[in-house]
């Protein structure tokens, strides 16, 4: 019977699904009845995907945005579309106006061609056509886009997005590892609400299946507000390592990222990940990243879509364990 209703049932086509984010979205839509087929340039990369559903349930299809044959192709027989394309820095030909905003532009005219309205396109707390951020102008470009294409596409905006295999809690506690203080650009007073990349993959789920309302804009953000410096401090904590914090006006967190990004590129891409901060992150540091009251007060919210969000000490102690002293088996001592 279960084996006869994947054959028979929904297909929906998942970009940017064999990322961080899509890997969970990819199990949420599975569990949910879906038959999910993975778009990406890379089929060959997405085989971990499979295990997330029944025998035959997920596949991956080569399409690349700037082939609009491909992407026409992945959708063909599609019920539903959902778009995950997204980078956190520029490299190559990989900006976020190529990223961001064509991408989007060619997925969502792509669906509309082939007659497909359900369509969750996921972008981020923050977008603005109006920032100095070139991460937030893309975003809310992008978003733009697919609304001018689909109506009633539901957007979705997450604050920071944690889980085991994210780039920010992970990122920090490996800095913490080594470095005996940990930057606070513009004080650590921006504000962040990170949610679980379980629940942000539900939403989409939740979405798809009809429970949001057409053409809204959702933001998605954890139970927990914190700064900046109260993350920096939770990871040091879970970690088992004290380390300064030491605020960096963001006037000196600019010159700071150019010299990263320029050992970046002298070093052709070779400088380690971990020591690379881009002038734009430090331009969003300098707003908060949290769930507005408007969405709060009209329920566009995980809550709005019958979700209970999970907290961060639920979830990131149980990865970060591999970054304290003794890993698992250590006691929380002091450092």
């Amino acid at each position: 019977m279960a084996d006869e209703l994947i054959k028979t049932g929904r297909i929906v086509t998942v970009f940017g699904g064999s990322g961080f984010l899509g890997r969970h979205t990819v199990r949420a839509l599975a569990q949910d009845g879906w038959r999910v087929r993975v778009a990406t340039r890379r089929p060959d990369l997405a085989f971990h995907l499979q295990p997330l559903g029944k025998v035959g349930q997920i596949h991956a299809v080569q399409a690349n945005v700037r082939y609009p044959a491909s992407v026409a192709a992945a959708l063909r027989g599609s019920d539903a579309v959902v778009n995950l394309v997204g980078i956190l820095t520029e490299k190559g030909r990989q900006t976020f106006e190529a990223a961001h905003v064509f991408g989007a532009r060619a997925i969502a005219g792509a669906a509309k061609e082939a007659g497909i309205s359900n369509f969750a396109h996921m972008s981020a707390i923050g977008a603005d056509a109006g920032s100095d951020s070139a991460y937030a102008r893309s975003k809310a470009h992008g978003e733009a886009a697919v609304r001018e294409a689909i109506p009633g596409a539901v957007i979705l905006r997450p604050s920071i997005v944690f889980g085991p295999e994210d780039d920010f809690f992970n990122r920090f506690a490996a800095i913490a590892r080594f470095s005996p203080a940990l930057p606070l650009f513009g004080g650590g007073a921006a504000r962040f609400q990170p949610v679980f990349a379980g629940d942000a993959a539900q939403a989409v789920a939740r979405v798809l299946g009809g429970a949001a309302k057409a053409g809204a804009i959702y933001e998605l953000g954890g139970p927990q507000t914190r700064s900046f410096r109260e993350l920096m401090q939770f990871v040091c904590d879970t970690i088992g390592r004290k380390r300064l914090l030491a605020p960096v006006p963001l006037s000196i967190g600019h010159w700071f990222a150019l010299a990263t990004e320029i050992g970046n590129t002298l070093s052709f891409g070779l400088q380690s990940k971990l020591l690379l901060v881009t002038r734009d992150q430090i331009k969003l540091l300098g707003h908060d990243n949290v769930v507005g009251a408007a969405a709060a007060a009209e329920g566009r919210t995980l809550e709005g879509l019958k979700i209970q969000p999970e907290s961060m000490e639920s979830i990131v102690p149980g990865y970060l364990t591999r970054f304290r002293r003794a890993g698992q088996f250590e006691k929380q001592m002091p450092a």
